[in-house]
């Protein structure tokens, strides 16, 4: 899997500056898939996460402006998938420099106190160390 520099990405899809995310992004052991729950499809896998947001590499673009019912499967301490449900936001997607492959890059929004410490535990728990 080869991921974009930022500066790779084409310009249409070009962030403005106040758009682009402020919190750093991790990179997790696994590979997790996401789902999109409105029709049950496998949507792409996570690259990187944080507390406000996500990038997927997925086999298909994902429109932008768009909020999506997203699902983690996560898998707990005795080997079974817990789901995590959230709202996000596709605000880009473009080529991955595996032509391929689409990156896409979601902010998550209505996120609840419990949902952001389930993500912060989460990375914790899968994120590799920096």
């Amino acid at each position: 899997m080869y991921i974009k520099r930022p500066s790779q990405h084409i310009q249409e899809n070009a962030l403005r500056p106040d758009d682009r995310r402020t919190t750093k992004r991790r990179h997790l052991i696994y590979y997790l898939r996401v789902w999109q729950l409105d029709n049950h499809s496998p949507l792409g896998h996570v690259v990187d996460i944080n507390t406000e947001g996500m990038m997927l590499i997925s086999e298909k673009p994902v429109p932008t402006g768009e909020e999506l019912n997203l699902e983690i499967r996560l898998p707990d301490t005795d080997g079974e998938l817990k789901p995590l449900n959230f709202k996000a936001i596709c605000r880009w997607s473009d080529k991955d420099i595996n032509t391929a492959f689409y990156d896409s890059g979601f902010e998550f929004v209505d996120k609840s106190p419990a949902e952001i410490e389930t993500l912060q535990l989460m990375i914790e728990e899968y994120g590799f160390k920096d």
